[in-house]
């Protein structure tokens, strides 16, 4: 794959249109890499909709996540 190729991949993704499977199945295999070329475009990782039955659980992660930044940077 060349590098418009994926490039164009990644944008698929940030904008929700293909998933990570699609992506594994298209040859990018390591999400570090996902994320470092989503940084490199300027893109962010997809975030799905706060809905449906595990809404709870994720809220609570995403707060967890957000507790060990603020602890990492001192706040």
């Amino acid at each position: 794959m060349n590098l418009d190729e994926r490039e164009a991949l990644l944008r698929q993704y940030a904008a929700g249109d293909i998933t990570w499977t699609s992506l594994r199945g298209r040859g990018i295999d390591n999400y570090r890499d996902v994320l470092a070329g989503l940084g490199a475009l300027g893109l962010r990782p997809p975030v799905a909709p706060m809905d449906g039955p595990n809404v709870e659980a994720r809220q609570r992660g995403r707060a967890m996540i957000r507790q060990a930044i603020a602890e990492t940077h001192g706040r």
